[in-house]
């Protein structure tokens, strides 16, 4: 594999948001991720150059991308920090000091070639080097209706927690379904 994994540079905001984009047009898109197309494309620059250095080097957030040789960003996932102390992003509040990691997406035609593995590596590899706060696990959320991603997640060696929480319903007619909560703790 070829790829490159590291972070983003506050700079790099415009591949930031049109990977983003394709992520939010991938067909897997309803189940992965709890945003929309239409709500993303209509955000102001600001939004994207904001979110952007935020995940850039330094603070609670790291977001890291996969490039190809010709510097084609083709997979990203975040890594948030959560702290007991802090508000609640996602889920439960946090018991102990933990990674949480977002916004998965490989492009299709890099799918299979090892570039989720080498994400998550370099994302877990980087939330167990902090030690301020140090970290005690990583966990993330899958749609129970993502079989694919959450067999990488346990492969990934992602265990179940049991903790689960409602997504939102949007509409009248629409199912309850669950994220599931999956973690790794630290070793």
């Amino acid at each position: 594999m070829d790829y490159v994994m590291r972070s983003v540079r506050a700079e790099e905001w415009p591949l930031a948001r049109q990977l983003r984009l394709d992520a939010l047009q991938d067909p897997a898109a309803p189940v992965a991720f709890l945003d929309s197309y239409e709500a993303a494309v209509a955000r102001p620059d600001a939004f994207w150059q904001d979110r952007t250095a935020a995940a850039a080097e330094g603070g609670d957030v790291r977001q890291f991308v996969a490039e190809s040789p010709e510097g084609a960003w083709v997979g990203t996932v975040t890594v948030l920090i959560e702290r007991p102390e802090d508000d609640v992003r996602f889920g439960e509040p946090a018991a102990v000091n933990q990674g949480h990691l977002v916004g998965v997406f490989v492009r299709p035609e890099a799918r299979g070639a090892g570039v989720a593995d080498a994400l998550f590596r370099v994302a877990v590899d980087w939330a167990w080097s902090l030690s301020a706060p140090r970290l005690e696990r990583v966990r993330l959320y899958v749609h129970e209706d993502n079989p694919r991603a959450a067999a990488f997640y346990r492969r990934f060696g992602f265990v179940p927690s049991g903790q689960r929480m409602p997504v939102p319903v949007h509409g009248p007619g629409e199912r309850r379904a669950w994220e599931l909560e999956y973690v790794i703790e630290r070793g």
